[in-house]
């Protein structure tokens, strides 16, 4: 044995001995404060008895955690991730009960209820002391992080001994480019800052750009885009699709799952992740082999699914687990404190945020958070090529407290933290690593449509068509407008009853769906993309109801006459091929909406109409068609400009003044900058191959 490893172990045993004795303390010092814990007989005993008492507790807890623990984790691998958290705490508190009862002085005690607090307390104590101590020794450091990266890669190939660059991509979900700059202006993320700004004789080492999304903005879109190299035919994040009759939702496992299939068979190529790469917490696996929390692969049954892992390969480790659960919890706790004060203030705009939401925002800060970063960690460490990263936590919280409220503030900060982290850990993994920084997608502010309108986009849809609504949406100014649009286009009195057209309810009702401030309606009885001429036949008032009403910024449909037509207020009209920035019913929109629009028309399975709210260009606020006061899914201000940040030693993603737009345009960056790290060689699409025969 080597003088380095005799060392490294003698530096391991006297850390689990120190570990042994805070965690021999801890459990004193819990028997002294607990009416329900003991560590004596009931008749008494001397303090040499009551420590050798919980010092063989202490071990026998922590061989019991140690041996025990991850048998019990991966016996639970059907049980949902959410509710593993929750179980943490009872199974955590039921081995100290077993450490207890085959303590051999046989005087160990606790009530049920007080072994979880105690296992509680001794799990992060010990931990938080194996920590301190081995941060003390970079290679002690190295090998604690090893483990964990062991966890999850198994026994698959890597790149440990690499010299070449990896690169490790980390998507902040939903952090649009000005909402990043404010943070790191403000102080919130100073490791970015860190990044951004010269000091102490150095110059910056990452660079800051803003890109530009499609028009479906929303992480389905952007990250298939970015991981396969194809969005097509994704018009938004749920759609109706006629030839199978199903609503297509990006986050849904088979939903993902297709959308992948189709994107390889487009490009013909599996992603940016073939060779030796890593995805984690993504809807899309980017053809990756090891892979976390991966939604496209999620509804895999069996050994198969290798996904979900993730999450067991993460909480095998009790530490984790009690970390983890208890921070959950105190993130449920500090969501129904900020929802309840924001509505004590009166603040305006407001969504409802009750229910299960307090636990879906905990799940997305907190454990899907921790699991992603321990991936990524153990991926760096085994010196994978190439590690895709999606951090939800801001999405989700700024799409029900604001993408600028203070709450969202919290979570970029804790973000940052993460950052920092991954790139501390750079420096132990054993190859250089470059860290890009990205986001899909920003959020756009406003209140919903509903709250300032009284009505639904579906409702509002129904009255156009002459179906029956809810008596509150007909006394509603919008609904009345649009009954009185009916009865003038059908020549004719609308019946008190809600019923319109006779032939309307005797066709099938339209599909309405909403993704963020994108409204897609379509007429599932109709095998093809409806023409503006079939659903003036049909519905006459339906067109101008949408295309009038101040809600709306405009409406696209397909023209028999003129291929497309963009609809505005007041009676204009372009034709898709005409349209241009800054004029008609775009002119709102800024620049790329045209092309955007074009480009979604020519999809497959673009719905009969498409609809983009009202958008504000001096506010930046939209109006959404979902419960939600920070929104993404179609075109206006914010969410369709996230940020780009990456390593100065990576060439340039677009030349001098010009502008990065399409997630298929960063899929061709990445790949380059892969190439160029010598990375791995992914097989070049057919336009890409002249793209570089052309250079």
């Amino acid at each position: 044995m080597g003088s380095g490893r005799l060392r490294n172990l003698i530096s391991g045993v006297w850390r689990s001995i120190a570990v042994w004795a805070v965690s021999t303390a801890t459990m004193l010092v819990l028997a002294g404060i607990l009416p329900d814990f003991r560590l004596q007989s009931a008749g008494g005993d001397s303090a040499t008895r009551i420590a050798v008492t919980a010092a063989a507790g202490a071990g026998a807890f922590g061989l019991l955690s140690s041996l025990v623990w991850p048998l019990l984790v991966r016996l639970l691998l059907l049980v949902p991730a959410l509710v593993l958290g929750l179980l943490v705490f009872f199974l955590n508190g039921s081995l100290l009960l077993v450490a207890l009862r085959i303590n051999p002085s046989g005087r160990g005690e606790a009530a049920p209820e007080t072994a979880v607090v105690v296992a509680a307390v001794m799990s992060a104590v010990a931990s938080a002391t194996g920590a301190a101590l081995a941060v003390r020794d970079d290679d002690a450091y190295r090998r604690r992080l090893y483990r964990l990266a062991d966890r999850r890669r198994g026994h698959g190939p890597g790149q440990a001994g690499a010299v070449t660059p990896g690169t490790v991509f980390v998507q902040l979900d939903g952090v649009g480019h000005d909402v990043l700059r404010a943070a790191v202006d403000k102080g919130l993320m100073p490791a970015v800052a860190s990044w951004l700004t010269p000091s102490e004789g150095r110059g910056p080492t990452h660079r800051l750009t803003a890109w530009r999304t499609d028009w479906s903005s929303q992480t389905g879109a952007s990250q298939l885009g970015i991981l396969h190299g194809s969005n097509h035919d994704v018009p938004a994040f749920r759609w109706y699709e006629k030839d199978s009759r199903e609503v297509m939702v990006c986050n849904r496992p088979t939903s993902a799952a297709e959308l992948q299939r189709r994107a390889i068979e487009r490009t013909g190529d599996g992603g940016l992740l073939t060779v030796d790469g890593a995805s984690r917490g993504n809807l899309f696996s980017g053809g990756a082999d090891q892979l976390a929390l991966v939604l496209s692969v999620a509804a895999r049954r069996g050994r198969e699914n290798r996904s979900r892992a993730g999450y067991f390969a993460y909480f095998s480790d009790p530490a984790n687990a009690v970390r983890t659960a208890l921070s959950f919890v105190a993130e449920v706790g500090r969501e129904m404190g900020q929802s309840t004060r924001a509505r004590l203030a009166g603040q305006r705009p407001r969504v409802g945020r009750g229910g299960l939401y307090p636990f879906v925002r905990a799940f997305a800060t907190v454990v899907e958070r921790d699991v992603v970063v321990a991936a990524v960690i153990g991926d760096m460490l085994a010196g994978r090529d190439a590690v895709y990263a999606d951090l939800v936590a801001y999405d989700e919280v700024a799409h029900h407290s604001g993408p600028h409220s203070r709450d969202a503030e919290k979570v970029l900060q804790k973000l940052d933290r993460s950052l920092a982290l991954l790139a501390q850990v750079a420096e132990h993994a054993p190859r250089p690593y470059r860290i890009v920084v990205l986001s899909d997608h920003g959020q756009s502010p406003g209140e919903t449509f509903r709250t300032r309108y009284g009505l639904s986009l579906g409702n509002l849809v129904r009255a156009g068509c002459g179906l029956p609504v809810p008596r509150r949406v007909e006394s509603t100014h919008s609904g009345a407008e649009a009954r009185a649009a009916v009865r003038a286009a059908l020549h004719r009195p609308v019946e008190e009853n809600g019923g319109g057209h006779p032939a309307a309810h005797r066709r099938s009702e339209p599909v309405v769906l909403a993704s963020g401030n994108l409204g897609l309606v379509s007429f599932p009885d109709v095998p093809h993309r409806m023409s503006r001429e079939e659903i003036d036949r049909r519905h006459p008032a339906l067109l101008p109801t949408l295309a009038d009403h101040p809600g709306v910024g405009f409406v696209l449909v397909r023209s028999e006459e003129h291929g497309g037509v963009a609809l505005g207020a007041h009676g204009a009209e372009i034709p898709v091929d005409r349209l241009a920035d800054g004029t008609g019913p775009l002119a709102a929109f800024g620049p790329g909406a045209a092309d955007a629009v074009r480009r979604t028309h020519s999809f497959p399975h673009t719905a009969d109409i498409m609809v983009n709210s009202w958008y504000d260009p001096a506010s930046g606020e939209v109006l959404a068609f979902e419960e939600q006061i920070g929104s993404h899914g179609g075109l206006g201000g914010d969410q369709g400009r996230p940020f780009l940040l990456w390593p100065l030693t990576l060439s340039a993603p677009a030349g001098d003044g010009a502008e990065l737009v399409g997630a298929e345009r960063l899929h061709e960056v990445f790949r380059h900058w892969l190439r160029e790290c010598d990375g791995p060689q992914v097989p070049l699409s057919g336009r890409e191959e002249e793209n570089e025969r052309a250079a």
